[in-house]
This record gives structure tokens, sequence and C-alpha cells, in this order.
């Protein structure tokens, strides 16, 4: 018999499983509509997920997951995160993002001297993507 006090909590990319963990007690997620709490036996949910952080308490301890986009799915005490990518917080190279935000910033520079929107847009998600890997890294 399943345990009702607990969630279970997987995330997943194209590249495979992220994260797992099943004594989980919260997960906080950023949702499209603003930031969304999941406690063991949640109404279910599915919703889009903002690039932002996943953090999930478990055991006394809390784990934060860089996740980019994608969207979380609730019910029966299963949480499942399905993200276009996500790096658990001992993961993520700090040196690598910080590169990749000073790319996006200089690459965002010359797509707005173009008045290029679709590239401009392309480049302020990867801007978003390098500093939500490099926040939840030094965290």
């Amino acid at each position: 018999m399943a345990d009702n006090s607990v969630l279970t909590v997987s995330i997943v990319t194209p590249d495979g499983k992220v994260y797992e963990c099943e004594t989980a007690t919260l997960v906080v997620v950023r949702t499209m509509s603003g930031q969304l709490g999941i406690m063991p036996n949640h109404i279910p949910v599915i919703a889009s997920l903002e690039v932002d952080e996943a953090k999930v308490k478990h055991d006394g301890n809390e784990d934060e997951i860089a996740v980019n986009g994608g969207f979380v799915e609730f019910s029966d005490n299963n949480l499942t995160i399905i993200a276009d990518s996500a790096e658990k917080q001992g993961d993520i190279d700090v040196d690598r993002a910080t590169n990749a935000q000073h790319r996006a910033e200089e690459h965002l520079k010359e797509a707005r001297q173009k008045h290029d929107d679709q590239d401009i847009l392309r480049t302020q998600v990867a801007l978003k993507r390098a500093i939500n890997r490099i926040h939840v890294a030094k965290r």
C-alpha cells in the first residue's frame, strides 16, 4: 500500500531521468500562472512550467533542480516534471553556464541592433536558462 504522507517525484528530459525521490513532502515549482507548492494528497494538477528551479523537500533536506521549461503533472501522490532540460544543483558546471550567459548577452545585443524579433526571443530564453542554472548552482 502506498504511503499517503509522501510524494514520489520524477524529473525527466528527452535524454532520460534526471532526478527521482520517493520520500518528498513538498515540491515547489514556478508555473506560467505563478508559484505552485504541492504536498501529499494535493488535487490533481497539470501545468506548464517557467524556466526556474524546482525545490524538493524530503527527509529534512531540500534538493534544487534547474528546470528549463516543460510541464508538471501530479496525481495519486506521484509528481512528474517533463522538462526540455534539467540539471541537479550539484551537476551544474558554473563556468559553462557563465560562458553561456555571456554568449547570450552578446548575441542579444546583436539581435537588438538587427531588430530581429525572433532571434531576440530565442536569445532571451537562452539567457534565462543560463541565469537559472547559475542561480541554482550557487545556492
